[in-house]
């Protein structure tokens, strides 16, 4: 065992029993490579944050141009820096008509949170409403809205006033009422398999939060900048939130998150009480440099990288679900769930695919499920590489 690794054991804070405990040395691309120059195909881009790859030359360049100008300078919103102010331009650009003032925080959690604080103190309420089998994060208030005990019970009590209901069941809609601030969703579900809804249940609910008032939040952390094969995953529902909640891939690789809703409600932060939410290292000039060069790469000069992401993800679909040990798979762009027979068999298989030079991983509510999200940027002949490795994982399981 390396120096490293013991002392990773020893002095950083594990959230397992059983850590992955992979040393990586360097990584580019698709690609991870520890000191001993195994190389390991990343098939899950950091889970979802590097969609452009690692150490990608633009983002890298930006990078440590940012870093030679200035670094971090004082809390978030009290100076004009120009790599925010240019990043939120970008970013606003793109976003579904109206959503135009971008709140920059240091995580998807943390933007979550503002998200929550936002709706309350716009509409003078106190519900939220959540949808079982979501995850939001792992903060207090974004643990709270976790649709799943089994990761919330040892926390309790967390935030009073929350109703989880049926992602997907336009019954539970009635249950969004007078007294609900906001409904939060991510509106396609990531943890459990990538679960999606039918269009008519999108347009209810909108139709629902509208006529009662309750701002409509989309938690778009892992499905934002191209995964699904749009620039977000609100534009296949035909819906457009009140709020959208991004971070992982919005850095670029570097730590970033962001809430971004209307000005005119935005602006409610400034008053009563004013700092109605405030963030030291949100929006780091560093990060957002990073994120503004990640996102030009993926929109290739007017011909995005995410048109090609159906495609992909299919590549893998028609590759994998003639398996005998396959049970099932759902795609959504190229971000495609595997459902194999037990928790057990995944186990058995993440280790034949380490053996084999893959990493991946399964769903928070689906273990018997795993991920395959690599970075867009991939291209055909990694993608049969990777599926040559993951169909030899599964014979030799």
């Amino acid at each position: 065992m390396s120096l490293d690794r013991e002392l990773f054991y020893r002095h950083v804070a594990q959230t397992s029993d059983a850590p992955i405990g992979i040393e990586v040395a360097r990584a580019e691309g698709i690609y991870m490579y520890t000191p001993e120059g195994k190389r390991y195909i990343d098939l899950i881009s950091g889970v979802t944050v590097s969609n452009v790859g690692h150490s990608h030359p633009a983002v890298v360049e930006a990078v440590s141009r940012q870093a030679a100008r200035y670094m971090h300078l004082m809390v978030y919103g009290e100076y004009v820096e120009a790599p925010q102010v240019r990043y939120a331009q970008l970013l606003s650009s793109l976003m579904p008509e109206g959503l135009d003032n971008v709140y920059f925080t240091n995580s998807g959690s943390e933007a979550v949170e503002g998200a929550l604080k936002l709706a309350k103190r716009h509409t003078g309420r106190s519900e939220t409403v959540c949808m079982r089998n979501a995850y939001h994060g792992s903060t207090h208030g974004a643990l709270s809205l976790m649709g799943n005990e089994s990761f919330r019970y040892a926390f309790r009590p967390l935030l009073p006033d929350v109703r989880a209901i049926r992602f997907g069941c336009e019954a539970d809609l009635d249950l969004i009422t007078q007294r609900t601030a906001c409904v939060i969703l991510d509106p396609l579900q990531c943890e459990n398999g990538l679960v999606k809804a039918s269009s008519s249940y999108y347009a209810q609910l909108r139709q629902r939060c509208t006529e009662v008032g309750a701002l409509l939040v989309f938690d778009e952390v892992q499905t934002a900048f191209g995964r699904t094969g749009s620039m977000l995953y609100a534009e296949q529902t035909e819906v457009v939130p009140d709020i959208v909640v991004l971070a992982k891939a919005l850095g670029g690789g570097m730590p970033l998150g962001a809430f971004i809703a209307p000005t005119a409600l935005m602006r409610d932060f400034t008053t009563n009480p004013p700092l109605g939410h405030i963030t030291t290292f949100g929006g780091h000039p560093v990060s957002c440099a990073a994120g503004k060069a990640a996102l030009e790469v993926l929109l290739n000069g007017g011909s995005p990288l995410w048109h090609e992401a159906q495609r992909k993800g299919n590549l893998y679909v028609d590759a994998l679900q003639k398996h005998p040990c396959v049970r099932a798979v759902r795609s959504a762009g190229l971000f495609v769930a595997v459902d194999l027979e037990s928790e057990e068999t995944y186990w058995r298989l993440l280790d034949r695919m380490r053996v084999n030079g893959l990493v991946t991983d399964s769903f928070l509510y689906k273990l018997n499920s795993f991920r395959i999200a690599p970075p867009l940027t991939i291209s055909d002949e990694q993608i049969a590489e990777s599926i040559e490795l993951l169909l030899r994982s599964l014979d030799e399981m």
